[in-house]
């Protein structure tokens, strides 16, 4: 918009200078000629008076000579009694009244035939000659014969002024175009600062930056749109707490179930089902305050706060498989887990890595027949880490549909927000989600996690988009397991 107002102004203000300065010039141009061949005319008026009285060469020579026009300036006498081809004692050629006598006082330099045609028409007259042009003035002597006064007007005199008037014009245009252009780049900022400090704020508030407000100035059409966006702005923030404090409430409702809970587990005795069954409802209690807690916080959270923010992958996997193992005891699978002997550190918040595997290996459980085997595999690569479970189980039928059950259709009794929190975990470092065929013949949940925030590898189709590797299905689960140390 700045360099757009910038451009029209450049053109409106050239064209008008065009327009004004051209027409100018000409009239300058004009009147310098007129000027110039003014001043001839009162020189040779100067000698008019002096011709009316005297023909004779001595007086003419002072009277030239006063009018301080000697050098340019020539009288043309007709010769006496109109006879022609004669010579007088000075040696002057004469002519007759119609053919023009030689020059008797100054340089001629217009031809006979220009001086006989002013003697004959009586009126003055302009010629162009070398170097300029000449006046041909003609005057009535005292013996009625016309005598003709030239006067001599170089080009330099007709053009006198002419280039330094021109050089100003072309500098008024070019301060007024440089003027223009100035005051359309100041109302340009002036239009285009509120519209890019609308521009920051929607960006700003679109990355989570709830505070984002807009200063409200400039035109009144952006006056407007700031005013706009700011309600906007605070009604989002209004939403969103009452969002939180809904979410509060409700998790909050959970406690008095959860106390009857945690007091029905205290009395199961020992055992490990009781155990596990206190921890579980420990970890419940711990989850809820959490999302209270969470729900509270005017402040959004992200996976990973700054340089070093993270956690370590590898321990996740091995705590939150140590808490499963329990339960895969009990129902007779047969589990494995790689790649956590080593430290493997992911810029993703400990709580989140920990929420995702617990929802995946939960579908494990839940959507899969007691005694069917299961595996957790970590892989560190240089730019990211990939984190697969994988089970024996029928496996899915439609991927792709249970990608979007994560959208919250709830097929098949599952409300898919398992696959959605594992689904956001990896896109918030820039990975994603695939689902395949495993190599215990069930299911693979591919979760890419990036390391240095770049985007994911291009994939085609819906978000979530099925990689299938065919592998021969074992003929029964394997017997590897390991319990962790």
């Amino acid at each position: 918009m700045r360099w757009a107002l910038v451009k029209v102004s450049l053109a409106v203000t050239a064209m008008v200078v065009v327009a004004f300065a051209v027409p100018l010039g000409l009239v300058i141009r004009e009147m310098a000629r007129d000027r110039a061949f003014s001043n001839a005319e009162r020189e040779a008026a100067a000698v008019a008076p002096a011709l009316s009285i005297t023909t004779d060469r001595d007086e003419l020579e002072r009277v030239v000579a006063s009018a301080g026009s000697d050098a340019g300036m020539a009288v043309h006498i007709p010769a006496s009694g109109g006879k022609s081809g004669g010579t007088d004692g000075a040696g002057r050629r004469g002519t007759d009244i119609g053919p023009q006598r030689a020059t008797d006082i100054g340089r001629q330099r217009a031809t006979d035939e220009d001086i006989a045609a002013v003697r004959r028409m009586g009126r003055a007259s302009t010629t162009e000659v070398t170097g300029g042009s000449t006046l041909l003035q003609p005057v009535a002597l005292s013996s009625g014969e016309i005598a003709v006064v030239e006067v001599y007007v170089p080009e330099s005199a007709v053009t006198n002024g002419v280039g330094t008037a021109w050089a100003v014009l072309a500098a008024v245009g070019a301060a007024l175009i440089v003027g223009s252009v100035a005051v359309a780049d100041r109302l340009g900022v002036r239009m285009v600062q509120p519209a890019r400090r609308l521009v920051e704020g929607a960006h700003e508030l679109g990355e989570g930056k709830l505070g984002a407000r807009v200063p409200v100035e400039g035109p009144s059409e952006l006056r407007l749109a700031a005013v706009a966006f700011n309600s906007m702005a605070d009604q989002v923030v209004q939403l969103l707490a009452n969002e939180r404090e809904l979410a509060a409430d409700l998790s909050h409702r959970l406690r008095t179930p959860l106390t009857v809970l945690r007091l029905n587990a205290a009395s199961l005795g020992e055992g490990p089902a009781a155990d596990q069954t206190r921890a579980a409802v420990e970890q419940l209690e711990r989850e809820v305050d959490t999302i209270i807690r969470t729900a509270r916080d005017a402040k959004p959270q992200t996976a990973a706060a700054g340089p070093g923010a993270g956690c370590d992958a590898a321990e996740v996997v091995r705590e939150r498989m140590g808490f499963w193992s329990a339960l895969a005891e009990d129902e007779g699978r047969k589990w494995r887990v790689a790649g956590t002997d080593r430290p493997v550190r992911i810029p993703v918040a400990r709580a989140d890595l920990a929420a995702s595997l617990d929802a995946l290996l939960g579908n494990v459980f839940r959507h899969t027949p007691e005694g069917t085997a299961f595996a957790v595999d970590l892989h560190n690569g240089e730019d990211a880490v990939i984190v697969l479970v994988s089970d024996a189980g029928p496996g899915i039928a439609d991927p792709e549909a249970a990608m979007a059950r994560g959208r919250g259709s709830g097929n098949d009794g599952s409300t898919g927000l398992g696959l959605d929190i594992v689904r956001r975990l990896a896109e918030s470092t820039g990975g994603d989600v695939r689902i395949g065929s495993s190599v215990l013949g069930g299911t693979e949940v591919r979760i890419w996690i990036q390391l240095d925030g770049r985007s994911a590898p291009a994939r085609r189709g819906h978000r979530g988009a099925v990689r299938r590797r065919r592998q021969p299905r074992p003929a029964s689960p394997p017997n590897r397991s390991r319990s962790l140390p």
